[in-house]
């Protein structure tokens, strides 16, 4: 467990949000999944929701009337997010929101790489992101699944000006995103795929999780299964956003 409260280092997943065409219905599902307590947020601010863990945000939910599907985002802190703009298009990815400022929080820049795969970049100054990492409730890794694994490897680590290492076995395409001596996010090579970006969200028991997701009216995508890191299951919330609970492996 990981506690921040100052930005988190370049290149590591630092927050994760998700709009949603029903606010009230998502803040009802995520709260009796997670427990989280939510604070929504003014109009003026665009009822932007904030996910807390023992009074700590951890992730955001936010209003997205005319969506036609939801998907959790991905943030990665970047010490310069004009820069990490740039290398972006260098790299070969596309510029979906340009960089904006979010006044007294930091600044955002939305983006997808040359697979499609949607994340942003952020720079923090009042919103440092997630203030607790790999408890309950909380972000415990952050996955690739991309059908070009050799692109991704290329891009992220130009992007994220990070070292990317190959993890692979036989049959298992893999690789992880380094900040200093840990591995921040996975880059699964899975051919014939979309690529997306998967959060997964600590719990205490994967089966219990499962559970009330589909009690709260959610799905589930992937029965819960036992990996070397940990017991998970791939579930979705009421409007289609796929993300992952999960025991990590001795806590």
């Amino acid at each position: 467990m990981t506690r921040l409260t100052t930005n988190h280092p370049n290149g590591r997943p630092c927050w994760v949000d998700v709009g949603v065409p029903d606010l009230r219905r998502a803040i009802d599902f995520y709260a009796a999944l997670f427990g989280w307590e939510i604070n929504e947020g003014p109009e003026e601010n665009g009822g932007y929701a904030l996910c807390l863990v023992d009074g700590s945000p951890v992730a955001g939910i936010y209003p997205e009337k005319d969506a036609t599907s939801s998907a959790w985002v991905l943030a990665f802190a970047a010490d310069d997010v004009d820069a990490g703009a740039r290398l972006v298009t260098e790299a070969g990815g596309t510029i979906v929101v340009d960089v904006t400022e979010v006044p007294g929080q930091g600044r955002l820049v939305l983006a997808e790489d040359p697979s499609g795969a949607r994340f942003s970049l952020w720079q923090g100054k009042g919103h440092t992101g997630t203030q607790i990492v790999g408890e309950p409730g909380s972000m415990c890794w952050s996955e690739l699944s991309t059908p070009d694994s050799a692109g991704a490897r290329v891009f992220y680590s130009s992007v994220l000006d990070r070292p990317v290492e190959d993890m692979s076995v036989p049959g298992f395409d893999y690789a992880t995103v380094k900040v200093g001596d840990d591995d921040v996010a996975g880059l699964w090579g899975v051919p014939g795929e979309p690529a997306r970006w998967t959060a997964y969200f600590a719990v205490d028991d994967a089966d219990a999780a499962v559970a009330r997701t589909t009690a709260a009216g959610g799905t589930v995508v992937r029965e819960a299964s036992d990996s070397p890191y940990g017991r998970f299951a791939m579930v979705a919330d009421p409007f289609g956003a796929v993300f992952a609970v999960m025991k990590p492996a001795g806590s």
